[in-house]
């Protein structure tokens, strides 16, 4: 007995293709790449630290840079790792305001 779906024979049904897959989004690839870059450079980080802090050598600076929406929160261990983050989140805050303005403004 062949098979059929609301009528009509299986061999006619028509597959649904999606138009693009996720992995063959561009910006998803940059994504990705920046995040693994991102924990490699991390991970490369406290290696370093470690090895300094071994070998007596060298004073452990370090911050940090959290964005919520447009706002950075910054935290550091001394002042110039301080200074050298806030413009990191200045330089990120536009970046997110030209990223999410402008393309507002050419439709």
């Amino acid at each position: 007995m062949p098979c059929a779906v609301r009528g009509k024979p299986i061999s006619r049904l028509r597959t649904v293709k999606p138009r693009a897959e996720l992995a063959d989004n561009f910006l998803f690839n940059i994504g990705l790449l920046l995040t693994l870059v991102g924990f490699a450079v991390g991970i490369l980080a406290i290696f370093v630290a470690i090895l300094r802090s071994a070998r007596g050598t060298g004073q452990v600076r370090g911050g940090g840079v959290v964005m919520i929406g447009p706002v950075p929160i910054v935290f550091g261990t001394d002042k110039e790792s301080a200074r050298i983050l806030i413009l990191l989140g200045i330089v990120l805050t536009i970046i997110l305001l030209l990223l999410t303005v402008l393309p507002r403004m050419w439709r």
